[in-house]
């Protein structure tokens, strides 16, 4: 899978302090210790010194090169603590409080990452998504330009029967249910950046439908176009395309028939799908019937990275993830570099 080889050739040229939550968890020890040892990533484990280095002998697994952290006895709980309490002052919380939630590996991690004593965290092996993406945004919060988080899947297509090759970046299939106009096209410029940013795509964004320009009439497509329009406002130099069906999104001998004069000058490599329902059940047809391979979701919109993992991963799960988050974290240290200079 190429384009997954290069984003951890990336990941390994730069390697991030990537924060997991779920330390004394089998999956999560193993991936750290494949990560730490192929150098993508500085791991971090949460959890009981004592419990991890039970759980890593047990299976034989080094710990070499990663830290671990018990989040109960971590010297910095008290600056976590009153930064938590600031951050939720306005719903009431007292320090008390605050300092009984930083201790939740949850809310830790992301404290780590919000005050920079690490640069991305990995969470949902055991954690819900709702969990996991709420301590997020109460505690990393929402990028700069977004008032919005998502989610996004990385499909790989590097089977030797797949016409198209490499990598698409799909939006939202993991978490907003029914986006309106304006939260669509939010997801649309967050997954044309991550397209960028973490696979080095030029971006080619279709805004898909069951219409392609005008071939039928509905408030559902309505939806979709506005979202387009908004985007192109914002991002005038942005490859992107409304109401489009997925054939003449991806197909260009369909798309030069349906969609003549489109501006994506090639198949989409970003599909953003018009609410949650199509998105899931989209990439989980590429997956399990195109035997496309699933990255995902990752979260997009937040200020600094946090991943959301599936309760059924396996550690190759754990350790796709840490590779995305790092690549993320070094987009957002490029990005700082940036405004610094600018």
């Amino acid at each position: 899978m190429k384009p997954l080889d290069d984003l951890i050739d990336r990941a390994r040229a730069d390697p991030k302090r990537i924060v997991l939550a779920e330390g004394e968890d089998p999956r999560v020890i193993e991936a750290a210790g494949r990560a730490a040892r192929e150098g993508i990533a500085r791991p971090m484990l949460l959890g009981r010194e004592s419990e991890i280095e039970t759980q890593a002998g047990a299976r034989d697994l080094a710990l070499n090169d990663i830290q671990i952290v018990d989040p109960g006895a971590s010297a910095h709980l008290e600056a976590y603590a009153a930064c938590l309490q600031e951050l939720r002052r306005h719903r009431g919380m007292t320090i008390e409080q605050a300092r009984e939630a930083a201790q939740a590996p949850l809310y830790f991690a992301n404290l780590m990452v919000r005050l920079g004593d690490a640069d991305g965290s990995v969470a949902g092996a055991q954690y819900s998504t709702a969990d996991t993406v709420r301590a997020a945004i109460q505690v990393i919060g929402v990028q700069e330009g977004f008032d919005l988080v998502s989610s996004f899947f990385i499909m790989m297509l590097c089977e030797p029967f797949h016409d198209l090759k490499g990598a698409m970046v799909l939006a939202d299939c993991g978490l907003v249910v029914d986006p309106d106009a304006h939260e669509l096209a939010q997801i649309a410029m967050a997954a044309a950046d991550n397209a960028r940013d973490l696979l080095h795509l030029d971006p080619r964004v279709a805004m898909l439908s069951f219409s392609t320009k005008g071939s039928a009439k509905h408030a559902k497509i309505d939806k979709v176009n506005e979202a387009a329009e908004a985007v192109q406002k914002l991002r005038p130099g942005l490859k992107i395309e409304g109401e489009m069906q997925l054939d003449a999104a991806i197909i260009p001998e369909i798309g030069a028939r349906k969609a003549p004069g489109s501006s994506l000058d090639g198949p989409a490599n970003v599909l953003i799908f018009p609410d949650l329902q199509a998105g899931n059940i989209g990439y989980k047809m590429m997956e399990r019937l195109g035997m496309a391979k699933a990255i995902g979701p990752i979260l997009q919109g937040l200020a600094k990275p946090a991943n959301d993992l599936s309760r059924g991963c396996n550690a190759d799960d754990v350790y796709r993830v840490m590779a995305v988050t790092v690549a993320q974290a070094q987009a957002v240290a490029e990005r700082t570099r940036e405004a610094a200079a600018s």
